[in-house]
């Protein structure tokens, strides 16, 4: 893999750490490329009381140097605000549990109910803990905040080469927008969807989103949707049918099915072409009369493809529809266990959020620009991004030519 991340830290612990290795030498990268994206992910109507709390931003420590890139691995470290009222309970450092106020500080955050639907259960019987408190830190999805910070570089990498990543929410519960009647004008859609407290582009629509997200929470209840996730300025060729595992569509549902909310994934008209004839699904080609030396030649009648034929981009926008379920974190909890007393009882309830479709869509589009980042620097190169460029140039030249 030409660039991978790893992310390392606690929902309540000191810091959260960030280590992006392959990021070409030379790329301009400043803070503010990243705290945006941090700053849309603690956004959306819907969210709870940590959001108040955390006012995410990056300090880099590593790979970047007068606001370039150097080409080592790139480091970058978040600080939890909220530790200060954890720093007895989640401390790193050996506690002595015979001082009964740390003890006190300790039990008070222990957990041995678990919520259906979480990683609670399984994570604690997979790894032996008795507290869930150990499963819960790790499994919650603070740990997206990491992925916005890698895949916000990702997005400054493919800005470079004039390709965007964009997201916008169809649907919160029941209330969904007319799908057919969106269009493909993704860049609008987009500005749209960032005026609206639920990053939907239709203005009514928002607002009943917001009603029902109202409904939910006086109800002690939650809310998923349905997310459209888009990459625009893509070459064609990203990808490989050659093997398996690297096929670009399944590489990018992978990513996109990875991030903790998420239940399905489908790429261009998803579980529709089970339902139609292949004259209806397939993406007519056609010689462009007005062509020139600038662009393709050929055209697509539609993209029900969304971008991707035999495990490769085509150059047509990739299009992807992602379904995230509602968090399992309930005011009014569901029937559960208690690992510790093995008996029925409700499970854990914790500081929570009522949904959380609107930043899913941000933590989306990081996984996608990961991807599609690693798909084009396997494809053109990884160490300087000037050589990237003049690499890709000269591609771009060839395929039109073709």
């Amino acid at each position: 893999m030409p660039i991978r991340f790893l992310t390392a830290g606690e929902s309540h612990g000191p810091e959260l750490n960030i280590i992006l290795e392959g990021v070409p030498a030379g790329l301009e990268l400043i803070p503010e490329d990243i705290n945006i994206d941090l700053s849309r992910r603690q956004g959306g109507y819907g969210r709870g009381g940590r959001m108040k709390i955390e006012k995410d931003q990056v300090h880099f420590t590593g790979g970047v140097r007068h606001g370039k890139t150097l080409g080592g691995p790139v480091s970058v470290k978040i600080f939890n605000n909220d530790f200060k009222n954890w720093d007895i309970a989640m401390s790193p450092i050996f506690q002595d549990l015979n001082n009964p106020e740390i003890k006190e500080k300790i039990d008070s955050k222990y957990i041995s109910r678990v919520r259906p639907g979480h990683a609670d259960l399984p994570g604690a019987i997979k790894y032996g803990h008795e507290d869930i408190r150990n499963v819960l830190e790790r499994s919650s999805a603070r740990e997206t905040t990491g992925r916005v910070v890698a895949g916000a570089i990702c997005k400054r990498l493919l800005k470079h080469f004039d390709i965007k990543v964009l997201s916008y929410v169809l649907r919160i519960g029941s209330v969904s927008i007319d799908i057919k009647t969106l269009g493909n004008d993704y860049g609008n859609l987009f500005s749209k969807a960032e005026m609206s407290p639920v990053r939907c582009p239709d203005v009514e629509i928002s607002e009943q989103m917001k009603k029902a997200i109202d409904a939910a929470r006086s109800q002690g209840d939650t809310l998923g949707g349905l997310i459209q996730v888009v990459a625009v300025g893509i070459p064609v060729g990203l990808g490989s049918y050659s093997q398996w595992d690297k096929r670009l569509n399944g590489r990018i549902a992978g990513s996109l099915v990875s991030v903790h909310t998420v239940k399905s994934v489908e790429i261009g008209l998803g579980k529709l072409v089970s339902e139609l004839y292949g004259s209806h699904v397939h993406d007519q080609i056609y010689v462009d009369e007005n062509w020139s030396n600038d662009r393709l030649r050929y055209k697509r009648k539609t993209n029900n493809s969304g971008g991707i034929e035999g495990g490769m981009s085509n150059g047509q926008p990739i299009v992807c529809t992602v379904a995230t379920k509602p968090i399992p974190t309930l005011i009014k909890p569901l029937d559960s266990v208690d690992i510790k007393s093995k008996s029925n009882t409700q499970a854990h309830f914790e500081r929570s959020d009522i949904c959380v479709v609107p930043a899913a869509g941000v933590v989306l589009e990081s996984m996608l620009a990961y991807v599609l980042a690693d798909a084009f620097l396997e494809k053109f190169g990884t160490d300087n991004i000037n050589d990237v460029s003049d690499n890709y140039k000269n591609y771009l030249k060839k395929c039109y030519q073709r």
